[in-house]
């Protein structure tokens, strides 16, 4: 019943593709969407949480997803260009206006997450976190913890790795945002690989799957 996309996605598809049947199950769902992160002619990826612009991207998710309200709005990534106390501020403006619910944020720091709290409160932080990657551990977790902020982690399985699926590299397409990772690379493939053979006969121990284990191992959290 939660449905998580972002402006971003397919530069726009894939809320467009959500809107051709929102309309009439809208209260089925909690929506969420993201914006602040947008991809140059190159192929770059490039950020942008400048709080004029704020208004504008809601307006283009909100038609997109053919919808009035936004459940809850996240910024993408942080723009290091702008005080996170202005994006939140513009955001906020969007809340009185009724034209979302709650506020969102990925991929920040703890200290970022209580100056952002301090403006508005934020409900929510969406971050990658898994067995696999587990950066949240050093402050933010307990950082949403003291603020009473939920956490939804974005990747659980390790982008597959943990599935224990993915084992050659070439299989997977040129443009496969896996292929930049330097985890994903070489030496780094082959060495992560071992690790998560390891981790699927522990898995298969405790007669469940390395995928299974991953999951219940972050819902006991």
């Amino acid at each position: 019943t939660f449905l998580d996309t972002a402006n971003a996605y397919g530069a726009g598809h894939n809320e467009e593709l959500i809107g051709r049947v929102l309309p009439e199950r809208r209260d089925e769902f909690v929506l969420a969407t993201k914006f602040g992160m947008l991809r140059n002619k190159d192929g770059t990826r490039a950020v942008d949480g400048h709080p004029d612009r704020v208004g504008l991207r809601c307006a283009e998710s909100l038609r997109r997803l053919n919808t009035d309200v936004i459940d809850l709005y996240y910024l993408h990534r942080l723009d290091s260009t702008v005080p996170i106390e202005d994006t939140v501020g513009a955001m906020a403006d969007l809340v009185s206006a009724g034209k979302i619910r709650y506020l969102g944020l990925s991929e920040i720091s703890a200290d970022t997450l209580r100056r952002a709290h301090a403006v508005h409160p934020i409900t929510a932080v969406q971050s990658e976190y898994s067995l696999w990657t587990r950066d949240p551990e050093r402050a933010l977790l307990a950082a949403c913890r003291e603020l009473g902020v939920g956490f939804v982690p974005f990747s659980p399985l390790g982008r597959a790795m943990l599935t224990g699926a993915l084992t050659d590299m070439d299989a997977l397409g040129e443009d496969d945002l896996r292929q930049k990772m330097p985890r994903f690379q070489g030496e780094n493939f082959t060495a992560n690989l071992a690790i998560v053979q390891k981790f699927m006969a522990f898995a298969a121990g405790k007669d469940c799957t390395a995928a299974q284990l991953s999951l219940a191992w972050l819902l006991t959290l």
